[in-house]
């Protein structure tokens, strides 16, 4: 995966393995596909992407039954509607990105993204998109996470300061990390918490956050970090445990409806703008079965 970590941060959480932390769906199989380049990259990368995971081996695609996008692009049409030329692209790449969702969809795959990190309420701010996260076929998923768990705010599904959010666009919430708000004393390595000095090699915050695989850092291959991309995986291993519970039968419809069945309405009740459909519930959704 590279040194820019990110995408093996993301595998780690939905399937890694046990030996040293275990992921979501530890049994599941991650397929790599690479679809940018230290972060970034084209549109069409993406869609390529979709593609490949999505065409089954038979016709030389990856087979994949779950798909997840801890990436995205939030596009702002308000301030450039009046060109025309914006417009059409716009319009075409929205078209363009529902066919290839559509795609996947059709042939059986479970397609999962990324809210977004902008803190933004989709719902008020209709000027908004959020590629692919509402895009035909995809399930959007916000962030949640503690604020100072190492003062014992243990509460891991309380919405995250920076989750994109909005019924228009959150399908459910899973766990993603936050940042806390602590006090470093300088840089030897304690943290002030509220006069009490507990010894860390790392800032307060990352405690908040979500630890898992990485490549070429000190830490021993293991990292924390934090967003909706982190949130992501964390559905996204809930989808595969779903699917490996019913003998991998279960098709994307069903994949949503037994995630929506098994989820924790948190929030207000019913569907709301933070958690959508729900908190996603890994043990209760393999409780759930044919």
């Amino acid at each position: 995966m590279g040194t820019f970590w990110h995408g093996t941060h993301v595998a780690g959480i939905v399937a890694a393995a046990g030996n040293g932390i275990v992921g979501i769906a530890p049994e599941a199989t991650i397929i790599g596909v690479k679809s940018l380049h230290n972060g970034t990259g084209a549109f069409e990368w993406i869609l390529e992407g979709i593609l490949y995971a999505a065409t089954p081996q038979s016709q030389g695609g990856a087979g994949a039954q779950v798909i997840n996008m801890s990436l995205g692009a939030t596009i702002n049409y308000r301030d450039n509607w009046q060109d025309k030329e914006f417009r059409d692209v716009f319009r075409d790449l929205q078209k363009t990105y529902d066919r290839a969702t559509r795609y996947a969809y059709q042939n059986g795959v479970t397609v999962i993204a990324s809210a977004g990190n902008g803190g933004n309420n989709y719902d008020d701010t209709k000027e908004l998109f959020q590629l692919p996260a509402q895009n035909q076929h995809v399930l959007s998923i916000s962030s949640t996470g503690p604020t100072g768990w190492l003062l014992g705010n243990t509460n891991f599904s309380q919405p995250a300061y920076y989750t994109d959010h909005g019924k228009s666009l959150v399908d459910f919430a899973a766990p993603g990390g936050t940042l806390g708000l602590f006090v470093v004393d300088g840089f030897d390595g304690f943290c002030n918490l509220n006069g009490t000095f507990v010894s860390t090699t790392n800032f307060c915050e990352v405690f908040d956050m979500v630890f898992s695989t990485v490549r070429g850092t000190t830490n021993g291959n293991y990292n924390w970090s934090q967003g909706t991309s982190m949130a992501a995986p964390a559905a996204a291993g809930v989808a595969a445990l779903i699917i490996q519970a019913n003998n991998g039968k279960l098709g994307p419809a069903q994949v949503a409806a037994r995630m929506r069945q098994s989820a924790s309405d948190l929030g207000k009740p019913g569907q709301d703008e933070f958690y959508g459909h729900g908190f996603v519930n890994a043990a209760k959704a393999v409780g759930i079965n044919d």
